[in-house]
């Protein structure tokens, strides 16, 4: 019996080419599409030698509809689809609007246009915890409310959720699952594949990585007066292969439902809030590196501390994280490690 076929858009990315591999290791057939705008096209043949085999994959954008199809009618039939392919710069969304809007929202519609061209109902999309700005209850659960967002990557988010809310309702044939991601860290245990931003990292393990690796001066704590512990932020990190694995299980989810069009909401984190002090802590006794740090004032539109409610992922989808906080800073340092090689 052949491999169910999963479009994997974004695939050579950080989350995309993890979630690759965890496809492969579950029966089924990857078919990237990624325009490499925000990854390297050298992570294909890395993902190649973690599969056993060939990756096809498809350089084009996500917004060309046109593209998007014949890669549907060339590697058909497909049985569902990823979509991770999205700016996601929260400092560069606001220098950047309309690029954000255009890229987010447009390449978004055009995939679903094209599933429900070619009748594939699955969909997996890659959301975010930003949904939630501050909320005013911890842990959040899918029913926490959603507040205006604090950037323009973050309206994008809001806004895909909505388009893809609007179209189930409509009736059309879509089994949509959006999965609200909250903070990826690590990289594969091989050391093959993991997070390589392009550009200024944004987020705390890529700063302490290149801290670290001698590439930036130390790594600043901003703010130390939050009302928390120990006075910096706390935030949900997960193992970046546990959120893969749980977009396989989300995948497995739907073709096991009799609905032709139903929309799910989950949270896809550990459940437990990590302070920045703490993390980076975590990341000395993983590693045995020492980590510079330098207090600094707050950044304008930081939250003080989110962390998941991950019930509904583990009732419905008989998934939860198993990779502890210190594993995931080995492997992101032996994955950095390796770069520098």
């Amino acid at each position: 019996m052949a491999q169910p076929k999963i479009i994997v858009t974004g695939g050579a990315g950080y989350i995309g080419s993890h979630t690759v591999v965890e496809l492969a290791s579950n029966g089924y057939t990857s078919i990237l599409i990624d325009d490499f705008s925000n990854s390297e096209t050298f992570v294909v043949d890395r993902l190649a030698k973690l599969c056993g085999g060939e990756i096809r994959c498809h350089e084009i954008d996500c917004r060309d509809r046109s593209a998007v199809a014949r890669v549907f009618e060339e590697e058909g039939p497909i049985s569902g689809v990823i979509h991770f392919a999205a700016f996601k710069s929260v400092g560069e969304s606001q220098q950047k609007p309309l690029a954000y809007y255009a890229n987010n929202v447009g390449s978004l519609i055009s995939i679903v246009e094209v599933m429900l061209e070619f009748g594939v109902r699955d969909l997996v999309f890659s959301s975010s915890c930003t949904v939630y700005g501050q909320a005013t209850e911890l842990p959040v659960t899918e029913a926490s409310p959603t507040v205006a967002p604090a950037s323009v990557y973050g309206a994008t988010k809001q806004i895909c959720e909505q388009i893809l809310r609007d179209a189930v309702a409509s009736g059309v044939p879509l089994r949509a699952s959006r999965l609200r991601y909250f903070n990826p860290i690590g990289a594969h245990p091989s050391g093959e594949i993991g997070e390589l931003p392009l550009g200024e990292p944004q987020n705390l393990v890529p700063i302490i990585l290149e801290s670290v690796a001698g590439q930036r001066g130390p790594v600043q704590i901003f703010g130390g007066d939050w009302s928390t512990p120990d006075g910096s932020c706390i935030r949900d990190y997960i193992h970046v292969v546990d959120l893969a694995a749980a977009h396989v299980k989300c995948l497995a989810w739907m073709s096991e439902q009799s609905e032709d069009s139903l929309l799910e909401t989950l949270n896809i984190g550990t459940g437990r809030g990590i302070s920045v002090r703490e993390a980076i802590a975590t990341f000395e006794r993983a590693t045995g590196e020492s980590v510079e740090i330098v207090e600094g004032d707050r950044r304008d539109g930081d939250i003080e501390q989110i962390y998941a409610s991950v019930e509904r992922a583990e009732r419905l989808l008989g998934w939860r994280a198993e990779r502890s906080l210190e594993e995931a800073m080995k492997d992101a340092w032996r994955w950095r490690s390796g770069l520098r090689g």
